[in-house]
């Protein structure tokens, strides 16, 4: 028999005609559409995973960063009274100017910020008060761009801006008065007297992060000042970037500008303890579903071990027509590599029409349940996200078609090392 080249079109034959094997002739079928469907799912599975986690990445630092700033400048001087560290800024105009100079810089600006209690009728909240002026206000995206907003934010200085939580917590609505307590108020004879004032709700904002909803308070950089007994003096200044995912470039062109007893915070100081919590998280999950694909492709090694028992005879007779070695372990991997090759497939195409559905998916789950599925005290953000990336989508294609090439050879050598005089005398 002349030689065929490997993986020739009679290998591909013999192969397809394998995998159509009816019923009668030992299940092979029945055990090759479960193989495949198991691969589909665990493929299915592992793009679904890797869009969410994606997604919710993505929807996190996006919240974060949309009303949040990037980098936050401290100052901090020693009182020579009691020498204690004082961190409020004094010439904060003019290391403004500097900041906003520096290249990469989108927005500076001063900033009060303090924690009072929060007061109306009987309900009470600890919120956190940021004055600010109405331009810097109208600046930070998730503010002014609110969807879930309420009022206009031109009448922010006319009263305080609030997350909806807060609302929320106090049953406010626009045009009601909220009253802000500071424990830290003014010295009298019989000891330091709390500060109380009461304001007008102008905004009611959502920045789409459940705890920057549930705890922050806006009121315009003077009032601040007065409120808080900050005449002449800022205690921070927030810094909007570019590049705020590059924020670690940033940081050396900042410090040729502020002095030295300033502090430089970045955003990923105060969240990179939950972004790398979150990336744990998406290693085990990793993990957990690529051993779940490798358990559905075993299921291409107990079809291909049954259809190498059932093909006992064929085989015999292939070798002594000239087939070689490897022309059987050939068709015998086409075999298991068509499997994982097809449910890959198809396990791509469920999961990309989930991640697309999602939204309308999560809501059916969310309704049939009954309930909140979703908590955002939790997660921070108010819906599943997900991100249907290319790169997410080769991870998941990559993995299922190695493990199911690996897993094939095993049973495509032990239908290689058969003996054809043995195969066809034990049939």
């Amino acid at each position: 028999m002349k030689r065929m080249l490997p993986f020739s079109s009679f290998e591909f034959l013999i192969a397809w005609r394998y995998l159509r094997a009816k019923r009668s002739e030992g299940g092979i079928s029945v055990m090759t559409l479960i193989s495949m469907i198991g691969i589909a799912l665990a493929v299915a599975a592992l793009i679904i995973v890797l869009a969410v986690r994606s997604g919710f990445r993505t929807e996190f630092v996006d919240a974060i960063l949309g009303a949040n700033a990037h980098v936050t400048v401290f100052e901090y001087n020693v009182d020579p009274q009691n020498g204690k560290l004082n961190y409020a800024i004094k010439n904060y105009n003019a290391l403004t100017e500097k900041i906003a100079k520096v290249p990469g810089v989108k927005r500076a600006a001063p900033i009060i910020r303090n924690q009072v209690m929060a007061n109306s009728a009987d309900f009470n909240t600890g919120v956190v008060v940021y004055g600010i002026s109405l331009d810097n206000l109208k600046s930070i995206p998730n503010i002014a761009g609110s969807d879930r907003g309420q009022g206009n934010i031109d009448d922010f200085e006319n009263g305080v801006a609030i997350g909806v939580g807060v609302a929320k917590s106090l049953r406010l609505d626009l045009g009601d008065r909220i009253k802000l307590i500071s424990p830290n108020g003014i010295q009298t004879a019989f000891g330091i007297s709390p500060r109380v004032k009461s304001f007008t709700v102008s905004y009611i904002f959502s920045a789409g992060h459940y705890e920057i909803d549930q705890t922050r308070l806006y009121m315009t950089f003077k009032d601040a000042q007065s409120f808080f007994d900050r005449e002449g003096l800022a205690d921070e200044i927030e810094v909007f970037i570019d590049e705020p995912e590059l924020v670690e470039r940033f940081e050396p062109s900042l410090k040729e500008v502020i002095s030295e007893n300033a502090i430089i915070e970045t955003w990923r100081d105060y969240a990179g303890g939950f972004l790398r919590a979150l990336a744990i998280e998406d290693n085990v999950m990793l993990v957990i579903m690529i051993v779940l694909i490798l358990l559905s492709t075993m299921n291409i090694i107990s079809g291909l071990i049954m259809l190498v028992k059932n093909k006992g005879k064929d085989i015999g007779i292939l070798r002594t027509m000239g087939l070689t070695r490897g022309s059987i372990l050939r068709i015998f991997f086409l075999c298991g590599a068509g499997i994982g090759l097809v449910g890959t497939v198809l396990g791509v195409i469920v999961g990309i029409l989930f991640v697309l559905n999602i939204d309308a998916i999560f809501s059916v789950v969310n309704y049939v349940s009954g309930g909140e599925v979703w908590d955002p005290s939790i997660r921070g953000i108010y819906h599943l996200p997900s991100e249907l990336r290319g790169v997410d989508v080769l991870k998941a294609v990559g993995i299922s078609l190695s493990l199911s090439f690996v897993i094939t050879i095993f049973p495509a050598r032990r239908a290689a090392r058969m003996d054809p005089v043995e195969a066809l005398r034990n049939e």
